[in-house]
């Protein structure tokens, strides 16, 4: 479980936070703006908060308190991106296997074969990303983030770049992952039908603030 309770400039806009996400997916939700990649910044580790604190799983990731921050590397997050960040100079396979490769065998909680076979990705495993289509670049980039076997997964406006027809593709694909992958999933979206498909719960953003929403 995902535990937030923070207080984050940018420049002179504030942003607040203080909810808790368990497992499977909560949505962030509210327009361009009002603080959601600011939240998801501050719990991967990139921005800084002014104070608070951020468990995950009971362990501290962030106490302004007690002088904690742990790096961002080391607090077991995986991302997924809406420009999907992908290396272009390797195979899916590669980019798939980059970070699972890295990992210390006892920390590897997630199986390629399994993710491979949930995001129907075994067909492209030789092909460079330019050769596909951007709803198949993203369920790579969400198998890459899986093999890193993260503890919480983030999920910045990942439909924001597709068009309607590759949304269509892809939705199913992320039900999968909601409904098979044991992870909290934090999404962030200002697609009302979207997050309405997808979340077990919505948090609404607003103005730098969060709103408890409906279950």
């Amino acid at each position: 479980m995902l535990e937030i309770d923070i207080v984050t400039l940018r420049g002179e806009f504030v942003v607040e936070a203080r909810f808790t996400a368990d497992r499977g997916i909560t949505a962030l939700f509210g327009p361009s703006g009002s603080g959601k990649t600011t939240i998801l910044s501050a719990i991967a580790g990139v921005v800084r908060p002014r104070q608070g604190q951020i468990k995950l799983d009971g362990r501290v990731l962030y106490d302004s308190a007690a002088n904690i921050d742990i790096a961002p590397e080391h607090r077991r997050i995986g991302t997924v991106f809406q420009d999907r960040r992908l290396f272009p100079h390797l195979s899916v396979e590669g980019n798939l296997l980059f970070g699972y490769n890295q990992l210390a065998p006892n920390l590897r909680t997630q199986k390629p074969t399994d993710v491979i076979a949930m995001l129907e990705l075994l067909p492209f495993l030789d092909r460079k990303p330019m050769s596909l289509s951007g709803g198949e670049q993203q369920r790579v980039a969400i198998g890459r983030a899986l093999l890193m076997s993260p503890q919480l997964l983030l999920m910045d406006e990942p439909l924001a770049s597709l068009d309607a027809r590759r949304k269509a593709e892809i939705l199913p694909y992320l039900e999968r992952l909601r409904d098979q992958v044991s992870l909290p999933i934090l999404y962030v979206s200002h697609d009302e039908r979207e997050v309405a498909r997808l979340a077990k719960r919505t948090i609404a953003v607003a103005d730098g603030r969060v709103a408890e929403g409906r279950a």
